[in-house]
């Protein structure tokens, strides 16, 4: 080599010569083994140690100019006794087609032993001749720990009974499991690359913002529970998942450089929903037990019928109204029944929250049109719903004065008061716009204070008439 190539200049060329690079091929071969992640050595053809990269030198502790030129790997990277058996099986890879897979022990420089992993295959020479081997070798634990890393990731992206997304820093999509793919209602490859708003209606933020927290502080301590709204072709879907992430880094990098997250999830909106009911119902019947411990405290029989009301109402409803069959009398029935007239008994204040007022004395029927679903329930003897939904503020306004109901209320439920076999009025739950429809399981609870309403109003008629 020149010295102008040794000075990193080059030499002067002629117009129609190439510029030669500042390194040559040997340089950049000694560079490539040596910024390998596994270990490399090679042979000639008569078994003389020819390259020796700085991975091999790390896992044995021999340097490159220790290795380099040694006849074979016996008496110091091999123990004698089995040298003969090892470097046959090696030196036998230049006569086989592909690549051989082994794992032996080698000694390190201070006397121990590693249980390594290769893979050796011929080294052809010009003439399509084998001229020698090489060898990459590998700690048997890091190899485990690399295919067991692999098949983790494949078993997860196959088989796995949770859903398993892989998000790129952009927040979509990259790698989906079939699990995911059905909870997300697409398939697995078109669910790629979409933005999550297309594929979420509902919870897409929420489930945003904890992907990006993941990318910029990492994995949360513990799972995260998110409502979602599913868009399918069938409409959208409310689901309740349960949330694990983990941030994904590169490992070749000297900086982590995040690639991603995975997002790890299950269904479990039936489990939260059960676990919902199942609060909402211990609190329901806390409420039933306290009303009826407070209203047997009290003298007069009607009031005891507003302590029950005024109980019930407390995470149920926004307003209660008590209405009883006019005259103090009981709904006849058959065919040539009078219609039946409501006096309005009790009714929680339109204004401040507070217990509930007992109406006036007058005793003037309410002006209920016809079809109202108060009269319904009389007529019925069971519970009535209804509800205007999501309609304009003045159209909905409009619709609950028209029933005589305090005008922010969109939903309503009536429960037939019955006591002894007659009925003697009706008891209506109303809800605002921020709340959501009577359910059936509404529907079963008001009937439950009804009774108990009801119950009181017929003591306050017997108290009454003696």
């Amino acid at each position: 080599m020149s010295a102008s190539r040794r000075s990193g200049t080059t030499n002067e060329l002629g117009p129609d010569e190439p510029e030669q690079p500042d390194r040559d091929g040997a340089d950049l071969l000694a560079a490539l083994l040596d910024g390998m992640d596994a270990a490399l050595c090679a042979f000639d053809a008569d078994g003389v140690v020819t390259h020796w990269n700085r991975e091999a030198e790390r896992i044995l502790g021999w340097t490159a100019a220790e290795a380099v030129g040694r006849p074979g790997l016996a008496g110091w990277a091999l123990r004698a006794a089995d040298a003969e058996e090892v470097e046959g099986r090696l030196l036998s890879a230049m006569h086989a087609p592909g690549r051989q897979v082994h794992e032996f022990a080698l000694l390190t420089k201070d006397g121990g032993r590693v249980l390594v992993r290769t893979q050796s295959a011929a080294v052809r020479g010009p003439d399509g001749k084998p001229a020698g081997v090489y060898c990459a070798f590998s700690e048997v634990h890091a190899q485990i720990d690399l295919e067991r890393s692999i098949a983790l990731s494949e078993a997860l992206f196959e088989d796995a009974s949770w859903g398993v997304v892989l998000v790129d820093a952009d927040l979509r999509p990259a790698v989906v499991n079939a699990h995911a793919a059905r909870a997300l209602g697409t398939g697995r490859t078109s669910a790629l690359g979409r933005p999550l708003g297309e594929l979420l209606s509902q919870g897409v933020e929420e489930l945003e913002s904890a992907l990006t927290h993941v990318l910029a502080e990492g994995a949360p301590p513990a799972p995260a529970e998110i409502w979602v709204s599913v868009r399918t072709p069938d409409g959208e879907r409310r689901r309740c998942w349960r949330c694990g992430f983990v941030r994904l880094a590169s490992p070749l990098a000297e900086e982590p450089v995040p690639l991603g997250v995975g997002w790890l999830f299950q269904d479990v909106t039936e489990a939260k929903q059960g676990d919902q009911e199942a609060s909402l119902l211990r609190f329901r019947s806390n409420q039933l037990h306290r009303a009826a411990r407070a209203a047997a405290e009290c003298e007069d029989p009607v009031e005891a019928a507003t302590v029950h009301l005024d109980f019930a109402l407390a995470g149920f409803a926004d307003h209660a109204l008590i209405d009883r069959i006019a005259g103090g009398g009981t709904a006849a029935e058959g065919e040539d029944a009078p219609p039946v007239r409501l006096v309005r008994l009790a009714a929680t204040p339109s204004g401040a929250p507070g217990p509930s007022l007992l109406a006036g004395r007058a005793g003037l029927p309410v002006r209920y049109p016809a079809g109202h679903p108060a009269l319904s329930c009389v007529d019925r003897a069971g519970s009535v719903r209804a509800s205007i939904g999501s309609a304009p503020a003045d159209q909905a306004r409009e619709w609950a004065l028209a029933r005589q109901w305090p005008d922010d209320a969109v939903h309503a439920l009536c429960a037939v008061l019955r006591s002894r076999g007659r009925t003697l009025g009706v008891v209506t739950f109303l809800r605002g716009a921020g709340r959501s429809q009577f359910e059936r399981s509404d529907a079963v609870y008001a009937e439950d204070v009804a009774v108990r309403i009801a119950g009181a109003l017929d003591l306050a008629g017997l108290v009454g008439r003696e």
